[in-house]
Formats: structure tokens, C-alpha cells, sequence
């Protein structure tokens, strides 16, 4: 898999979050779209932590890892990086070791991940320095 920025500096890329809960129907699998990803391997990195996190919400105490892997197929969330091929990250290749052995916070943290937050954190800086600047008082001369 290549992880590679990619060559058009204007190509940002989505990941697709998928609602396994639904049966497998076309059109009500997909809950939502994340876009703004900038290169494919925060995307990447954001699905599969959002996959881990997924199966990690579905482990109870003494679970094996197939009763994980039915549990996650019957009530998780799969991601799949939209437009990316052979080049996106697939649950598919790593769904037996995420149901063998629990995660980690760090490895199930794709809210620090995701593009969304970036963006809001950005305004949100923005929006205080005009509130700073605000609040000063006027000076007079």
C-alpha cells in the first residue's frame, strides 16, 4: 500500500463510514462522509483507528475473538477510503488481529485524527484573537 502525499495539490480524500448494522443495503450502509484529508495516509490512518475503535466498542468481558468479530459485523462501523483502490486502508486485512487483541487509547483515537476537529480548532483560534483584539480597550492619544 502507498501512502504517498499525492500529486494534486488540490485532491483532498474522504473516508466513508459505513453502517454494518444495516444488512449490507446499498443505500442505508453509509452514515456519513468525512472529507478534507489532504493525503492518503491520514485518511488511511483516520479509518483504520475509526475501525478500532468500532471493534473495541463491541468487546465485551470474555468475549473470544470470533464472538468480537460477530459482534462487530452484526452493530459496528467499517471505513473505507473512497476513491483510494488497492492504495486505501481495508478493515478486511487486519480485522483478525484487531479482534484477537484489545487496542490501545492511542490506536482507537480517531478523533484526534479527523479533519473536522482540525478545521473547528483553527476557527476556533481565529474567532478568539478577534475576541482578544475586542477586548482591549480603546486607546486614545
Amino acid at each position: 500500500m502507498t501512502e504517498n502525499p499525492t500529486t494534486d495539490d488540490n485532491k483532498t480524500w474522504r473516508v466513508r463510514i459505513l453502517d454494518l448494522s444495516s444488512g449490507g443495503a446499498e443505500d442505508d450502509d453509509s452514515l456519513e462522509e468525512v472529507g478534507g484529508f489532504h493525503d492518503l495516509a491520514h485518511a488511511n490512518a483516520f479509518a483504520r483507528s475509526y475501525v478500532r475503535d468500532s471493534v473495541e466498542r463491541c468487546r465485551v468481558p470474555g468475549a473470544s475473538a470470533k464472538d468480537v468479530l460477530s459482534a462487530w459485523l452484526a452493530f459496528g462501523e467499517d471505513a473505507v477510503v473512497v476513491d483510494a483502490g488497492d492504495d486505501g486502508w481495508h478493515s478486511a486485512n487486519e480485522l483478525d488481529d484487531f479482534t484477537a487483541t484489545r487496542a490501545t487509547p492511542m490506536e482507537r483515537d480517531w478523533r484526534s485524527l479527523d479533519p473536522r476537529r482540525l478545521i473547528d480548532e483553527e476557527e476556533e483560534l481565529a474567532f478568539s484573537a478577534i475576541e482578544t483584539e475586542d477586548d482591549e480597550p480603546p486607546t486614545h492619544h
